[in-house]
């Protein structure tokens, strides 16, 4: 395994560009002497400040920058957090893609939806897969995670070997697509790892993550006690989660509807390739769902990105396209809410319970994540042996966590580094080190425009949201220096114009005032008198009201 070339490499740099102090927007380098290698390309969730906010990827004008070094991009599963700025990263760095036969799949249907169009050449890899760069193999090992066709990616060096882990646990149960390769991740271990990068999202959880094996038992009963509908609520890339479902559904002979669009490109990709098997007889249309009675049919739903509780929400409240919740419905969160959707997730809970259905989550006791919990994390880091590590994937008391373990098992505090986006480690004359930082941080998704939204838009919105906006109207003649019109004011999110009459008869005069003494300086900057009309309201206003609305000016000259 390890590799062949005769290169000795000076210098190895490791920089996440995402993917640590957060959760998803997975994206990290990994530099050896002049050459770049990109692992995944992930999406985040907005967080709850970003009002408006569509999506959030990686800053990637380091790659840009260096994007003539770019030898590939090397992705470890077909899940949002890991492929999702794939499309924004193909567009500025023109580098082959590496991923499984799913995860390749999955981005292609992606692009496709996403009408974009690349010459960017795919390459299928496998877990035996062995490709050579200037002296640097690339190989891959088979991890258990909630998608198949999820790997960890090793990078091979003269000074030992660069381990991304991936997303993973270890599950005694894990059938076919999901087992993973144990006996490789041990020869890597034994072969010499320099550094390891594993993910932390369940460090702060105790024991191993439980078999995906009980989530099946209870699925079946859940299935055979409802009454009516079976409405199963789920991430739409969590492909174990949907076998179980298609399967519960045909032993207690059910029939299934998929509904939501990033499910269904999931569902028919994975389906062509095999990765589902699904009797053609089990899935319905949706208008087909009046010929069966309710407690034959499951209703498998997702929203947009793949993210189930906005399409729940729309079910409860009664304005889905497609499926409302009825009373007699039982509901089943399959999904456990990342860190920071907890709010969101209690909140949907609450409309599905007053929409008249029964609702179903997930056991407290019976956790079963995709990921791996101390344990899990422990056996990694014992198979890996590395000679330093980094705890990526979490936010960054879950990188803490995970570092204390590793600390536990034996590995010195000094060998462990908990990196921030943009920081550099380098590996250089047999030490690794921190080594300055790159550009990093965070590009908003609205709609169509990528970056088009920065902070400066994102406090108007927020001021917005909180005080509403105050605007002011006045036409003015220059030769006679007088008002012609106005000053009429708007006033929304603000005050109720019609109970705050004093209100704005004192706004209106201070606004005459200022425009008043303007007109008789002769001469004067349009920006000067906005400027000061804007200052005296915004005093006035928050006098009387402890308010402070975004204050609008619009002064026009006939």
């Amino acid at each position: 395994m390890v590799s062949n070339s005769k290169v000795k490499h000076e210098e190895i740099k490791i920089i996440p560009l995402g993917g640590v102090g957060e959760i998803g927007k997975n994206m990290y380098i990994v530099e050896v002497d002049e050459d770049i290698f990109v692992i995944d390309a992930g999406l985040m969730f907005p967080e709850n400040e970003m009002l408006g906010i569509d999506i959030v990827i990686p800053d990637i004008q380091y790659l840009e920058q260096n994007r003539g070094r770019v030898k590939g991009i090397f992705l470890t599963h077909g899940h949002e957090d890991s492929i999702g700025a794939i499309s924004y990263l193909l567009d500025k760095v023109r580098a082959p893609v590496y991923g499984t036969r799913l995860t390749n799949a999955l981005v292609k249907a992606r692009l496709k939806d996403e009408q974009v169009r690349t010459d960017v050449k795919f390459y299928t890899i496998h877990s035996d897969s062995r490709l050579q760069f200037n002296g640097v193999d690339v190989t891959f090992f088979k991890t258990t995670h909630s998608i198949p066709d999820s790997v960890g990616v090793c990078i091979h060096t003269s000074q030992g070997a660069i381990v991304h882990t991936g997303e993973f646990k270890f599950d005694q149960s894990a059938k076919h697509f999901y087992r993973p390769d144990l006996g490789k991740m041990a020869q890597i271990g034994e072969e010499g790892v320099l550094c390891l990068l594993s993910d932390s999202t369940e460090a702060e959880r105790p024991g191993f993550t439980t078999s995906e094996s009980v989530i099946e038992t209870h699925l079946n009963s859940a299935f055979r006690k409802a009454r009516g509908r079976v409405i199963v609520a789920c991430f739409a890339s969590n492909l174990i989660r949907l076998q179980q479902v298609f399967d519960a559904a045909e032993q207690n002979k059910r029939k299934v509807v998929v509904v939501g669009k990033s499910l269904k490109r999931v569902y028919d990709v994975a389906l062509k390739l095999g990765y589902l098997h699904v009797r053609e007889d089990l899935i319905i249309g949706i208008d087909q769902i009046g010929e069966f009675s309710s407690d034959e049919v499951v209703i498998l739903a997702t929203g947009s990105h793949g993210e189930p509780f906005e399409a729940l929400q729309r079910m409860a409240k009664r304005s889905h396209r497609h499926v409302n919740i009825e009373k007699g419905d039982t509901v089943l969160i399959t999904a456990t809410p990342s860190p920071g959707m907890e709010v969101i997730a209690g909140r949907t809970i609450d409309m599905v319970y007053r929409a008249g259905a029964e609702v179903l989550t997930a056991d407290k006791k019976v956790h079963v994540s995709g990921h791996g919990s101390q344990e899990d994390l422990k056996l990694m880091l014992n198979i890996m042996k590395p000679k330093y590590f980094v705890p990526i994937q979490g936010e960054y008391k879950m990188l803490i966590a995970h570092s204390k373990i590793a600390h536990d098992i034996g590995l010195p505090f000094k060998q462990i580094f908990i990196l921030d986006k943009g920081d550099i480690l380098q590996y250089k004359d047999g030490k690794m080190r921190m080594g300055g930082r790159v550009q990093a941080g965070n590009v908003l998704i609205d709609g169509i425009g990528v970056g088009d939204v920065g902070n400066i838009v994102l406090r108007d919105r927020r001021l917005l949201s909180e005080d509403g906006v105050f605007t002011v109207v006045v036409t003015i003649n220059r030769k006679s220096k007088s008002i012609v019109a106005g000053p009429e004011i708007i006033s929304r999110g603000f005050v109720y114009v019609r109970e705050s009459e004093a209100l704005i008869e004192k706004a209106s005069e201070i606004v005459e005032s200022v425009v008043h003494n303007y007109l008789q300086k002769g001469s004067f900057e349009w920006t000067t008198i906005k400027q000061d009309v804007r200052d005296q309201l915004n005093y006035f206003l928050y006098n009387k009201t402890k308010r402070r609305p975004m204050i609008l000016p619009i002064i026009m000259e006939v």
